[in-house]
């Protein structure tokens, strides 16, 4: 079933991709977020959860890891999303800032 998924999802971001605009592709345009709440669901695991992002701008192409023992709150990311949006704000949830480097 995954594997199914990842295959949908690829495809997706590729039909984005695929459609120009006047400022570059739709997907350019998009921001695309895809994840699981668990990260182990054989331990009902919810720390270090898989998320990928997509289009919206930001720098792709990479694999990024954070300290598993130190983790960084996920919320972090929905801050960046949201100040990219235009949205003011530098807390959500949980944050303690943005993700630097996207």
């Amino acid at each position: 079933i995954e594997i199914e998924q990842m295959h949908i999802l690829a495809e997706l971001i590729s039909s984005l991709d695929s459609v120009e605009e006047e400022d570059g592709t739709l997907l350019d345009n998009t921001m695309m977020l895809y994840g699981s709440n668990l990260s182990d669901a054989n331990i009902h695991d919810t720390s270090n959860l898989p998320i990928i992002l997509a289009g919206g701008g930001f720098r792709h192409g990479r694999h990024v890891a954070f300290d598993q023992e130190n983790n960084t709150p996920l919320c972090n990311l929905y801050v960046s999303l949201l100040q990219r949006l235009g949205v003011e704000t530098d807390q959500f949830g949980s944050s303690k800032g943005t993700l630097a480097g996207l």
